[in-house]
């Protein structure tokens, strides 16, 4: 779709823009029911800057935009705020106020204001749909190869280092801790590289990574990401890392004390050293 749109922007000569809405919707209308986020904005916003993205314009989602009539949309965002030549959405796009503005309506307003419309076909890899649902239902049964198919991309988390309760001394393994705005839609222990690093000069750094709520020590309301870095021992205080995750080890467990959980951090160390030792020796 991005290609399509690059390309479609460079023959009229505009700008490619993409317009997206923070929050979702649904994290607007039904907060403790929504869907997990796939990705960050901060993350979101690097993809699409990556994949040649002109512009972004971010459309905060609140009570008076979720008003709009579907009419009111296309005249004040799409003509008026975004001076809209040419539109590209997923064949069921809907929108407006009771999502009542749908595709059909998009193409009449095309004609009256002068801007194209296109309709984004059905994507298949291996006879499945692409879609934001299958991503998900991938990494919810922590099957990576099966999101990272659908994604064309491994799948990752980026965020900034915080200062934690340093457990992790006491645990004998150091952790960068990434606090999450947002529930992912995959946890437990995983084998993941690291990008971001300051002193590693642009190399990816092997990690165990656990995604959770940390059950046995100090449980926490919203799932914590914590980074043990395999061969460093540095300051990562601030630092902004991007995590990708490359196979999962297995679920987050409640232990019944510190020394069984020491032994399966040891464990998954241990584990996590075989996976680089055999993608090292192919």
């Amino acid at each position: 779709m991005l290609a399509r749109l690059r390309a479609k922007a460079k023959a009229l000569g505009v700008p490619a823009c993409v317009l997206t809405f923070e929050p979702h919707p649904r994290e607007f209308f039904a907060p403790q029911s929504a869907q997990t986020r796939l990705t960050r904005l901060t993350s979101k916003l690097t993809v699409l800057r990556n994949a040649g993205v002109d512009r972004v314009h971010v459309a905060r989602f609140e009570a008076r935009f979720a008003a709009l009539a579907p009419e009111q949309f296309i005249e004040q965002v799409l003509v008026q705020g975004l001076g809209c030549a040419w539109l590209i959405v997923g064949e069921d796009f809907r929108f407006g106020a009771r999502r009542a503005g749908d595709f059909a309506m998009l193409e009449r307003a095309g004609r009256t204001h002068g801007f194209g419309v296109e309709a984004m076909p059905e994507v298949r890899v291996d006879g499945v749909r692409v879609s934001s649902s299958g991503v998900r239902a991938a990494l919810e049964a922590g099957d990576l190869a099966a999101a990272e198919v659908l994604l064309g991309r491994t799948y990752v988390i980026a965020g900034r280092v915080a200062h934690g309760e340093k457990l992790g001394r006491t645990l004998g393994s150091l952790t960068a801790n990434i606090v999450l705005p947002h529930k992912p839609p995959l946890a437990g222990i995983f084998v993941v590289e690291v990008d971001g690093v300051p002193s590693a000069a642009g190399a990816s750094l092997p990690a165990v990574a656990s995604l959770g709520v940390r059950p046995t020590v100090n449980e926490v309301p919203v799932p914590l990401l914590e980074v043990h870095l395999l061969d460093f021992d540095g300051d990562l205080y601030g630092s902004r890392l991007k995590v990708r995750f490359l196979s999962r080890l297995r679920d987050e467990e409640k232990y019944s004390g510190l020394d069984e959980l020491r032994a399966a951090i040891a464990g998954d160390v241990a584990n996590a050293r075989k996976f680089f030792a055999m993608k090292t020796n192919g």
